[in-house]
């Protein structure tokens, strides 16, 4: 579908080439109602063969992409982001005294963006399913608005997922297309955009 839509910027979480699995099976992610697999795993997760696909694809315009460096980097990225998940978030191997609370956002693309800030993005995790978390790799809204914030025109993300995307780019008044394989995330991500927007003067009222 990628190369039949029209949009500026690419925001998305591609599978990260990792064979993720969240060991938080049973009723949590299972049945596909909120995950891909029992297990919490992701399909395509195996290589970054997906998300070079897409990228290859979408070309020289911008694009942000999360990623793990454990995985093979993306090719001709510009710059790597840094978004600091907050000191709750991360566990790791325990034998280390230091948390792997952080993750990197890939810059790609020729950029045309707004202002310039901190390379560093503070957006506190979202916790397992008692936070609201409905996907085993769910970022924080507040921290796609950051990135979204900072692009211009219209946003696409190939990778959907629950929707995370297209809820920043609502609250921030922003066009945007998302595209998903799973049939159960696109029903949920269609729930998150029914919602209002909260405005700062509706929420103090």
């Amino acid at each position: 579908m990628l190369p039949t839509v029209t949009a500026d910027v690419l925001i998305t979480d591609p599978p990260y080439g990792i064979s993720y699995s969240s060991g938080y099976s049973g009723d949590v992610w299972a049945g596909g109602v909120y995950g891909d697999a029992a297990d919490g795993s992701i399909a395509g997760d195996a290589d970054t063969s997906l998300r070079d696909a897409v990228l290859k694809l979408w070309g020289d315009r911008p694009a942000l992409v999360f990623g793990s460096l454990r995985a093979p980097l993306p090719g001709k990225w510009r710059q790597c982001l840094v978004w600091d998940k907050g000191d709750a978030s991360g566990m790791g191997d325990l034998c280390i005294p230091w948390k792997p609370n952080w993750e990197p956002i890939f810059v790609l693309g020729n950029w045309n963006g707004k202002g310039r800030s901190s390379g560093v993005l503070r957006s506190n995790n979202i916790s397992r399913v008692c936070m609201g978390r409905c996907h085993p790799h769910m970022k924080p809204v507040a921290l796609l608005e950051m990135l979204i914030a900072k692009c211009c025109g219209v946003v696409i993300d190939p990778f959907m997922g629950s929707g995370t995307t297209l809820r920043a780019a609502k609250n921030l008044g922003r066009r945007a297309i998302g595209i998903e394989i799973e049939e159960n995330y696109c029903e949920i991500a269609a729930k998150r955009l029914s919602q209002e927007v909260l405005f700062p003067a509706e929420i103090t009222s």
